[in-house]
């Protein structure tokens, strides 16, 4: 009732045909079959449902910016959840308003959910960022408010080394600045510079998912790969792993940037990187706008010293599609892209799919599998005559120790743990896991239905309880 109103009764056997989603078992989390399907699992013939439920799915509000992906949005509304989607991002005092009675909130790379935002959403649940990166959330401050942020760490991978694949060719053959002149109604025919990418070397620099798989679609091509990576990585095909970034950047004909943005990659590459780069090589970057410092890269564009750029990601970027402004414009063999490197209708599709899946499953049971800020939780169901109970807490100092019950580890906060067996000691628990991060505990467990509610009063009573949710 605290996350969706008022209970509601309910049919104790529907068919599938009842419901709008073949998967749906019920308006919470728990059914009384033995084992219920999860949001992405096979469908039941016929689902047993308890007359009572935890919340009602109406009353769950989820907003949805910046063109997500219709299957996603599709996914959400079949398990009934209210769905509110926006074309563009929101910034400041509308953002806070749209998202001050929101349960959850789902966003692509331009919408910034700061500190000061986060803190005003009293009823957030959970976030998802239907991309790869986070960078555009306070993950801290979501943590420490008890907010699991889910994204999708692959699904673009495709997308954007195939982009990569093309404008090394692109720039390779000029073809950026042949293409200006043609629609300048200028005919330009030459190959001077202009060159075959066989037999050339390509760095990448951050050797993951996009990296990796970049590795094997150039090998295909006839490129020769060198990777450079801060994290020991198998190699894949006949590429190498580079002794250095610096020796990466001396041997490369192309130069591809792959990282996360962190405080060791904000402007990683700059003059000095630029100039250990062979004369009329090339750099790409479809990784993040505070890697390159791009006045370093315009002066090496305009002296010659690199032979192009393909650019995608800028230091600022605009909210919204409209007029832009950047000292990379009319820079010479300077290909330009605004952030597209996973904008394909197949990566979309298949981040939405994912990242939906992570949000319901959260909602429904509690699992965190997948969060980039949470301890990783998933419970199998606990049984008939059980409701889930879900407690976020602050961390206390405590030491590692492992139920053998379950072959779980459990990090046990020393104060919250004592506190949580004082309460649960006089109860039927079937199961519970406790997992920690540095800042916070997250305690799932499946306790006596009779006493549920008593048992949530008692934990959410708790000093150290961010937030407590009963599921069922």
């Amino acid at each position: 009732a605290e996350y969706g109103g008022t209970y509601m009764s309910r049919p104790i056997q529907i068919s599938l045909a009842q419901t709008k989603n073949p998967n749906h078992y019920s308006a919470g989390l728990l059914a009384s079959s033995p084992t219920p399907p999860s949001p992405l699992g096979s469908p039941l013939q016929f689902v047993s449902l308890p007359e009572k439920l935890s919340f009602q799915r109406k009353n769950i509000k989820i907003v949805l910016l910046e063109n997500i992906h219709k299957d996603a949005v599709h996914k959400l509304e079949q398990e009934d959840f209210t769905v509110e989607t926006l074309a563009h991002s929101l910034s400041g005092k509308e953002l806070e308003k749209k998202l001050s009675d929101a349960h959850v909130v789902g966003i692509r790379s331009k919408t910034k959910l700061t500190k000061e935002i986060l803190d005003k959403c009293p009823n957030l649940l959970c976030i998802g960022c239907f991309c790869i990166g986070t960078d555009q959330v306070d993950l801290n401050t979501a943590q420490k408010n008890g907010v699991p942020v889910f994204n999708s760490p692959f699904c673009n991978s495709r997308s954007v080394a195939e982009l990569i694949i093309a404008q090394i060719i692109n720039l390779s053959r000029k073809i950026g600045d042949r293409n200006r002149e043609m629609h300048n109604g200028i005919w330009k025919k030459t190959s001077s510079n202009c060159n075959e990418i066989r037999g050339k070397v390509l760095g990448i620099v951050g050797y993951g998912h996009i990296g990796s798989q970049l590795s094997v679609l150039a090998e295909s091509m006839g490129l020769r790969v060198l990777f450079y990576d801060v994290v020991p990585v198998m190699s894949l095909g006949n590429s190498l792993a580079a002794s250095s970034l610096d020796d990466l950047l001396k041997k490369s004909d192309f130069v591809t940037l792959h990282v996360p943005e962190t405080p060791q990659t904000m402007g990683m590459i700059g003059r000095r990187e630029i100039s250990l780069m062979k004369k009329g090589s090339y750099l790409l970057n479809a990784s993040r706008g505070s890697v390159v410092i791009i006045p370093d890269l315009v002066e090496s564009l305009k002296s010659g010293h690199l032979g192009g750029a393909y650019v995608d990601v800028y230091p600022s970027e605009p909210s919204d599609n409209g007029p832009w402004e950047s000292e990379l414009i009319k820079c010479p063999n300077t290909i330009l892209t605004p952030h597209i490197g996973g904008s394909t209708e197949e990566a979309q599709q298949a981040i939405g799919e994912e990242v939906s899946g992570r949000m319901i499953s959260f909602l429904l049971t509690g699992s965190t599998m997948g969060a980039v800020n949470f301890p990783q939780v998933e419970v199998p169901y606990g049984g008939p005559n059980t409701h889930r109970l879900l407690n976020i807490h602050q961390n206390l100092p405590g030491v590692l120790k492992v139920d053998k019950t379950h072959f779980v580890s459990l990090e046990l906060s020393s104060g919250f743990f004592q506190e949580i067996n004082n309460i649960l000691s006089v109860y039927n628990v079937d199961s519970q896991v406790l997992r920690t991060s540095e800042e916070i505990g997250y305690f799932v467990a499946d306790v006596n239905a009779e006493a549920s509610e008593t048992i949530k009063k008692q934990i959410d009573g708790l000093k150290s309880a961010i937030k407590t949710r009963l599921l069922y």
